[in-house]
């Protein structure tokens, strides 16, 4: 057979057969198991808890809205409030008798904390405490 390349003697080729492989790259089966557990993990996590940060952020915005408009009475802030609950579906976690009503610097202020608990599995929970205040 003739040889395009440069002739190789035999003992050039027990040289190379005894050099160090290259370390083989990659992911094994057991590595790729674990991170497919760990995000799924993280996911689920995630789905349970992204309502809740909505529901927090929309409590919010209807708080501050309320405080804006600068509402003669405490009876006169829970009844907007309710009227929001109402309207945004997504507020369940308080009503308007757990808003704690004041006035600060002659601005209606107006707070709110609500614990929630996510179901993880099992008798596994989450806790998040979410608290608030208008500007």
């Amino acid at each position: 057979m003739p040889q395009n390349g440069p002739a190789v003697t035999r003992s050039q080729r027990s040289t190379v057969s005894r050099l160090p492989r290259a370390g083989q790259r990659g992911i094994s089966l057991f590595g790729l198991l674990f991170w497919a557990v760990l995000l799924a993990f993280v996911g689920v996590v995630g789905a349970r808890v992204f309502p809740t940060v909505l529901e927090y952020y929309t409590i919010q915005r209807v708080i501050n809205r309320i405080a804006s408009e600068s509402p003669a009475t405490v009876p006169a802030v829970r009844a907007d409030f309710e009227r929001a609950r109402q309207i945004e579906y997504s507020i369940v976690s308080i009503t308007a008798s757990d808003l704690e009503i004041g006035k600060q610097n002659d601005k209606v202020k107006i707070s709110f904390a609500y614990d929630k608990q996510i179901p993880l599995m099992g008798p596994a929970y989450l806790l998040i405490k979410y608290e608030g205040s208008s500007r």
